[in-house]
């Protein structure tokens, strides 16, 4: 009954229209932007060297970090496997392709996090995201009625799915490689992570962005390294690799011809989960950074695109497809082995991380799927606790209008104890299971935020246009929206003042602001 009901429920989440809006919406971005995602790779990597971080904020570098952290996990390993395994080699080019758009569209969404951003009422740090941008962007307007029940349902939503529907794909990953490499039972596994986890997520986000920055570089640039070993080890495979991952998206392989529709769709979808551009993740982050100007922070996670889906997921792919590994093989009734190629294998088949693991297992053999199981574990845990924090961003949404700062507190507590109970029932669970939730999860946040940018979008096209004004005329891009005509912009006119000062509550700010 509940499989039944939860496989319906992803089934009325991820129709048909979801895909084309989300294709469509990073097809319009793009054009509106003059290809941001391309011409704007200078100011990202500037960006990233030289931002800086306050008491209040992360640096942009760190923001970034805390962004891939979210972005660079199950989906990157387990995920790709699926999309192959499901939709064939093809799905691989719209995984690519759904990364290039989706660029422009995380330049929207989060340059729109960093404009209305606040400061928290009880710590002082920045906070910011879809519930902030859907209220603030029309609080002046007679819509703001509706708008501000938009915000409460996003960020009701978002609280549900990062607490609840998303770490069990990332617990159930990190259990079933350690199960893969080791033999570990999968409790052992939950045991431990829910160890860590609680140690790192009661330390804020400035405990969140120092462990990210520690190890998200680190073993992403390590995957992407033996990753590529294997590929170029199967070097006469490349020209294999690359025709059959073109002529399989648009059915032109015979083999993989009548299931072009599905490489399609996984593509998206899987790509969708792993970038998580346009789905309102990625705006929480970009909201937390020390910057002079929204748009700085808009290049820096325009970037965080490029490396999750077009270095990790690509390295992971190159993988399976030219090692063969994502070939499934079956008994027959007359006892010999049998390939199913992808398109004929059922959904909710647990694939899991073992395609790359025995992609890594091919040429370092007797290492492959311990290694697996440690990235996938760094990997999956860096996810999870970037879970947490963009639940508990969305939590101080709604704690706004609760005055007992006790009461607060005890609601941060009780988030916390719930994304605990989440990852041992993610790690305990059938994969299939998991993964259906957590399609649900991200299709729910995709459909609320991709139809809120599009409607919300002006103010991020207007800083944009302000920031290379800025540059033309030789300076350092400083934000005021004001004479940009964006409105409710609060903490950006008082920063334009000289009023914001580090290390002062929201509140602090808001009374001193009252009596200037």
């Amino acid at each position: 009954m509940f499989d039944t009901l939860i496989t319906g429920a992803n089934n009325l989440v991820w129709s048909l229209p979801l895909v084309g809006l989300l294709l469509l919406a990073g097809l319009y971005f793009s054009l509106r932007t003059l290809f941001v995602q391309v011409r704007g790779l200078p100011d990202m990597l500037t960006q990233l060297s030289r931002g800086e971080s306050s008491p209040d904020g992360t640096s942009s570098f760190q923001s970034l970090m805390i962004s891939l952290a979210g972005r660079v996990g199950m989906g990157n390993i387990g995920g790709v496997a699926t999309a192959i395994a499901l939709g064939g080699p093809g799905a691989v080019f719209w995984m690519w392709l759904i990364a290039f758009l989706g660029a422009s569209t995380s330049f929207i969404e989060c340059t729109l996090g960093q404009i209305y951003k606040e400061k928290d009422q009880d710590t002082g740090e920045y906070r910011g995201g879809p519930a902030y941008y859907i209220e603030k962007a029309f609080k002046h307007t007679s819509a703001r009625g509706f708008f501000l029940a938009y915000a409460i349902v996003f960020a009701v939503v978002t609280i549900v799915a990062m607490c609840f529907f998303l770490p069990g794909v990332q617990a159930n990953g990190m259990a079933s490689a350690a199960y893969e490499a080791w033999g570990l039972p999968h409790w052992i596994s939950a045991v431990a992570v829910l160890i860590l986890l609680s140690f790192i997520i009661v330390g804020g986000i400035k405990r969140i962005a120092q462990f990210a920055v520690m190890v998200v570089p680190v073993m992403a640039a390590l995957y992407i390294l033996l990753a590529t070993i294997v590929f170029f080890v199967n070097f006469d495979q490349i020209p294999h690799v690359f025709g059959l991952i073109f002529s399989s998206a648009f059915g032109a392989n015979a083999v993989f011809g009548a299931i072009v529709g599905k490489a399609v769709e996984m593509g998206v979808k899987r790509g969708l989960y792993s970038n998580e551009a346009g789905q309102g993740t990625g705006p929480h982050a970009a909201a937390a950074a020390e910057v002079s100007h929204p748009a700085k922070q808009g290049y820096a996670q325009s970037f965080a695109v490029y490396v999750d889906t077009l270095f990790v997921c690509t390295a992971t792919a190159f993988l399976i497809i030219s090692t063969d590994m994502y070939q499934v093989f079956k008994v027959n009734a007359a006892g010999e082995e049998e390939s199913i190629y992808p398109g004929s294998i059922p959904e909710g088949t647990d694939y899991g991380p073992e395609f790359a693991q025995n992609g890594f297992e091919s040429v370092f053999a007797g290492l492959g799927p311990t290694f697996v199981a440690v990235a996938l574990f760094f990997f999956a845990f860096t996810t999870v606790v970037a879970y947490y924090y963009m639940a508990e961003v969305n939590l101080t949404y709604l704690n706004r209008w609760i005055p007992n700062k006790m009461l607060r507190q005890v609601l941060v507590r009780i988030l916390q104890a719930l994304i605990l109970v989440a990852v041992v029932f993610g790690a305990t669970t059938q994969t299939g299971t998991a993964w259906t939730l957590g399609d649900i999860g991200v299709g729910a946040m995709a459909w609320l935020n991709v139809v809120a940018i599009l409607i919300l979008q002006g103010p991020a096209l207007k800083a944009l246009k302000d920031y290379h004004a800025q540059k033309k005329a030789g300076k350092d891009p400083q934000f005021d929206p004001r004479p940009l005509g964006i409105k409710n912009a609060e903490f950006w006119e008082l920063r334009a003042d000289g009023l914001v000062r580090q290390g002062e509550t929201g509140e602090e700010l808001a009374q001193r602001a009252e009596g200037h």
